[in-house]
């Protein structure tokens, strides 16, 4: 049976379903290593083709890199270790101290 790690929402506050862990402790892994700590972040543009590099393709073989990306992001967010670098325009990302 595969294990399933429930999807938080910043926006909504609530749960957004489940899914497969191994999907998504490698996207975490892929984001947090990417996204820096500084106060200017990274743009959330192009975010799947930064993490694309540390992400095992037989993991994500026939998955959405961006569907993936976007969901976990938020999931972090949610949790904490992400934040939206404010008045960023598009959005950039950073982690949290």
């Amino acid at each position: 049976m595969n294990q399933r790690t429930t999807i938080r929402n910043p926006n909504t506050g609530r749960d957004d379903g489940t899914i497969a862990t191994d999907k998504y402790d490698a996207m975490k892994s892929a984001l947090l290593a990417v996204i820096p700590r500084g106060a200017e972040g990274v743009p959330f543009r192009g975010l799947a083709d930064r993490v694309k590099p540390h992400l095992d393709a037989s993991v994500f073989e026939g998955a959405s890199i961006g569907w993936y990306t976007t969901t976990v992001k938020l999931d972090l967010e949610a949790r904490g270790l992400l934040e939206r670098v404010p008045g960023a325009k598009p959005q950039r990302l950073r982690r949290k101290a």
